[in-house]
């Protein structure tokens, strides 16, 4: 892969940038390699291709087997069936930059590499050897599958169940907004078993697979942004999947799912954080050249203002961001309210920083001709899903309400 080959060789080419908001301030060299790497991939794969893939609604499957090639399917999975054994904070840094591609694509690639974390840590070995390399490379896509149309925020109440009879399980119920359906390979679906505990302790987890009798898609949704993904309804109809497909103990579902999810929230801050940083450079070089009232806009006063203003928020959202990478690599016990931290923070500031720098540019950047109305529309879904920031905002309070001061009186 050719990951490995940057960080056992390194780079020869870097950026030349030097501002105070480019995204290298701070990382070590070869997590800075693996960045450079991803920049490049993001401008000469995605990016040109940008506005094509939210008009067609499709995902470039030419483009995510190149993504394959490079590391970027199964990124922080272990080596043994070919993920490219990465830290959390690589991962980061690489979603960043592949969001500067193309925001919607690579958050579907984020969400394929929470499935084969998934898989990685709490898959039974056969599952993984025959399933783990395809993934790696983007041969078989994979699909969370937690929310359902009464089950949003309220993840333990899901009604999707499963009946165990013989080799088999027979699966029935639903799933909602799930991100690649249809297109997708793998779905990996949190369920109830028939019979156990309400709420969080009876849940387990299944992997099933396209094509299965029993499992169908509804239509494909109209949507806002993330339009190069397609996003569907599943509906499970005495579906029979194999015992063998089980992934994780019984009852242990839900942890899994959370799991996932810490670091999918540290995934989508980061796909927020490259949307943030392309805006600030396109808003920087139009203030430069566009002209108003005999001088440029960056001669204005408050348009430099605000840009300091706006280069604060997006700063401040990636040190957050990598902060909360680093400590769930670590196993940090607050891991869950420092992921949410950073998802809160980093989504509700970097779609400040996307809308202030549409707002430079005017009637132009209401036009689909220029790319920071895209990159508005793709990221506002980011202080929704993986947990709306109202809930991230429960998991905070709840974590500093019930724990122990650091000086008590």
């Amino acid at each position: 892969m050719l990951l490995r080959n940057v960080l056992s060789k390194g780079l020869r080419v870097r950026n030349s940038s030097s501002y105070c908001i480019r995204p290298s301030v701070g990382l070590e060299r070869d997590v800075e390699d693996v960045m450079e790497a991803a920049n490049q991939f993001a401008k000469k794969e995605m990016y040109p291709k940008m506005a094509e893939w939210d008009k067609k609604g499709e995902l470039p499957m030419d483009v995510l087997k190149k993504a394959g090639e490079m590391g970027f399917g199964a990124i922080y999975c272990k080596g043994d069936h070919g993920g490219s054994g990465l830290s959390r904070l690589h991962a980061s840094v690489i979603f960043e930059q592949l969001s500067m591609g193309c925001v919607s694509t690579a958050a579907y690639i984020s969400i394929h590499n929470m499935c084969a974390w998934m898989l990685d840590t709490y898959g039974p070995d056969k599952l993984k050897e025959d399933l783990l390399p395809e993934m790696a490379l983007f041969n078989k896509l994979g699909s969370y599958c937690l929310t359902e149309p009464d089950a949003g925020s309220d993840a333990a109440s899901i009604r999707t169940t499963a009946t165990k009879k013989g080799d088999y399980y027979v699966v029935n119920g639903s799933k909602a907004f799930i991100s690649g359906a249809g297109t997708s390979d793998n779905y990996f679906v949190m369920m109830r078993q028939d019979g156990a505990a309400p709420g969080a302790k009876g849940i387990f987890c299944l992997m099933i697979e396209d094509g299965t009798e029993g499992f169908s898609y509804g239509k494909k949704e109209d949507k806002l942004g993330w339009n190069s993904q397609p996003t569907r309804i599943l509906t499970f109809e005495d579906c029979k999947v194999p015992i063998t497909n089980q992934i994780g103990k019984d009852g242990f579902g839900f942890n899994i799912a959370m799991a996932g999810l810490n670091g999918g929230r540290v995934n989508i801050a980061s796909c927020s954080l490259g949307a943030a940083q392309r805006s600030m450079d396109l808003s920087i070089e139009h203030l430069k050249c566009r002209k108003q009232f005999g001088k440029t806009l960056s001669d204005f006063q408050y348009n430099q203002f605000k840009l300091a203003e706006l280069a604060t928020k997006l700063v401040t959202s990636r040190l957050i961001v990598r902060a909360a990478a680093e400590q769930l690599d670590n196993d940090d016990p607050e891991k869950v309210a420092l992921c949410a931290m950073a998802k809160l923070h980093a989504t509700d500031n970097c779609f400040e920083v996307v809308n202030g720098a549409l707002q430079m540019f005017g009637g132009y950047g209401f036009l689909k001709d220029y790319p920071i109305q895209q990159y508005l529309r793709d990221i506002r879904v980011h202080q929704i899903l993986e947990g709306t920031n109202e809930m991230m905002r429960l998991l905070i309070s709840r974590d500093l309400l019930t724990k122990d001061i650091f000086w008590s009186s």
